[in-house]
C-alpha cells in the first residue's frame, strides 16, 4: 500500500516535531514532510519534481509569509487546489476561522495542549471522519 503524504507548514520546530510524533502514533498510512515557512513550502510545492501531498496542515502565524497568504497561493494553483488544507494554529479567533474557510480551508484545528489529544484529532481527521469545521481542543 502506497504511503500517503502529509505536509506540515509550521515555523515552530517543536510543533513540527510534536506533530510528526502524533501523526506516527495516529496512523501508519501517512508519512510527514515539513516546511518551516510559507516561501519554503511553496518552493517545494511548485518545484519541477512532482511533490503533491495528500493533505496539508498550515500554521497561520508565521514570519516571512502569513498562513492566509500561503493558503491563497495553494488554492490558486490548479495542481494544488483540490488538496485539503487544515489550518493548524494557536488562534481560535472567529475572524481567522471565517477568513480561512472563505479561502478554501477544509478544517480549522486549534493546536491541542498535548501529544495524546493531537494524536486522537489526527486519527479522526485522517480516517475521514466527519468533523465540525472548527475543532477546538482547549476544553
Amino acid at each position: 500500500m502506497k504511503t500517503k503524504v502529509c505536509f506540515l507548514i509550521d515555523d515552530d520546530e517543536d510543533d513540527r516535531e510534536i506533530f510528526s510524533l502524533a501523526l506516527e502514533k495516529a496512523t501508519n498510512s501517512y508519512s510527514c514532510i515539513t516546511a518551516s515557512s510559507g516561501p519554503d513550502a511553496l518552493a517545494l510545492l511548485n518545484a519541477d519534481a512532482p511533490f503533491t501531498p495528500d493533505i496539508i496542515f498550515l500554521d497561520l502565524n508565521m514570519p516571512l509569509m502569513p498562513g492566509k497568504e500561503c493558503l491563497q497561493h495553494i488554492k490558486n494553483n490548479t495542481k494544488l487546489a483540490n488538496i485539503p488544507v487544515i489550518i493548524y494554529t494557536t488562534s481560535s479567533y472567529s475572524k481567522d476561522i471565517d477568513d480561512t474557510r472563505s479561502l478554501g480551508a477544509s478544517h480549522f484545528l486549534v493546536k491541542p495542549p498535548g501529544l495524546g489529544i493531537l494524536t486522537r484529532a489526527l486519527k479522526r481527521l485522517l480516517s475521514g471522519e466527519e468533523l465540525p469545521y472548527f475543532i477546538d481542543h482547549s476544553s
